[in-house]
C-alpha cells in the first residue's frame, strides 16, 4: 500500500511509525527541511521524503493508496493543497483523509464535513474521511488528553487574572486571539481580513 502524508509535521512521529510497521510504502510531504532531515535520520531509507510543492503533490497523490492531510495553520484556513483534477487521476478506491476538515479541510472535493455516525463519501471514485472533531472517536481519551496540556494554563488565569497571566507567560500571551475588541492574532485578522493588532501594544 502506498501512504502519502501531507504535512507530517502535524502528525505525531508514532503515526508515522505505524504506518512504516505495517509494511506500507509511506512517502512524507512537508515544507520544513529541518524535519525532513529528522525523519530521513528516523526512518532512513524506509520512508521517501519530499518538499511539499505542486509538482510533488501531485505526482504522489496520483500514486497514492491512501493519502492523509494534517496541514496546520494556528488561526487560520487550512489551504487547498491537493486539486480537483488531481483527485480524479487517482486510482479508484483509493482514500483520502482530511484531518484538516475543522479548518476547511486540504482537498478541493472534501467539500462538507462528515460525521462519525456517517463517515465517509465517495467522489471520482475516491473514498472521502472527512470528520471534524476526529479525537471525538474516543471521548474520554481525547478529554484526559486536552485537560493534561491545558489545566496549567487555566489555572494560571484563574490565580493571576489575565493580563498578569500573559505578561507572565509568553506562551499565554501568543495565544490570545482577542482582547479589547481588538484582533491579536496575525493568522485570525487576516483570515477575516480584520486589522490586526499586537497584543504587547494593549498589556
Amino acid at each position: 500500500m502506498k501512504l502519502l502524508l501531507l504535512a507530517a509535521e502535524s502528525l505525531e512521529q508514532m503515526q508515522q511509525k505505524i504506518a512504516v510497521g505495517l509494511g506500507a510504502n509511506v512517502t512524507i510531504l512537508d515544507m520544513n527541511l529541518k524535519r525532513l532531515r529528522q525523519l530521513d535520520d528516523i526512518f532512513g531509507n524506509q520512508v521517501q521524503t519530499l518538499m511539499s510543492n505542486d509538482f510533488n503533490i501531485e505526482l504522489a497523490v496520483k500514486k497514492a493508496d491512501l493519502v492523509i492531510g494534517a496541514v496546520l495553520i494556528p488561526g487560520a484556513k487550512a489551504p487547498k493543497l491537493v486539486k480537483e483534477h488531481v483527485i480524479k487521476q487517482m486510482i479508484p478506491g483509493s482514500v483520502l483523509v482530511d484531518i484538516a476538515i475543522d479548518q476547511g479541510g486540504i482537498f478541493e472535493t472534501t467539500d462538507h464535513v462528515s460525521t462519525h455516525d456517517d463517515p465517509t463519501y465517495e467522489k471520482y471514485g475516491v473514498l472521502h474521511y472527512a470528520v471534524a472533531n476526529m479525537p471525538g472517536a474516543v471521548p474520554r481519551t481525547s478529554t484526559l488528553a486536552l485537560t493534561n496540556a491545558t489545566l496549567p494554563f487555566g489555572l494560571k488565569l484563574a490565580n493571576d487574572g489575565l493580563e498578569e497571566a500573559v505578561k507572565k507567560d509568553p506562551y499565554l500571551l501568543r495565544g490570545l486571539n482577542t482582547y479589547q475588541g481588538h484582533i491579536t492574532y496575525k493568522a485570525v485578522s487576516d483570515s477575516l481580513d480584520l486589522p490586526y493588532t499586537n497584543s504587547a501594544e494593549l498589556i
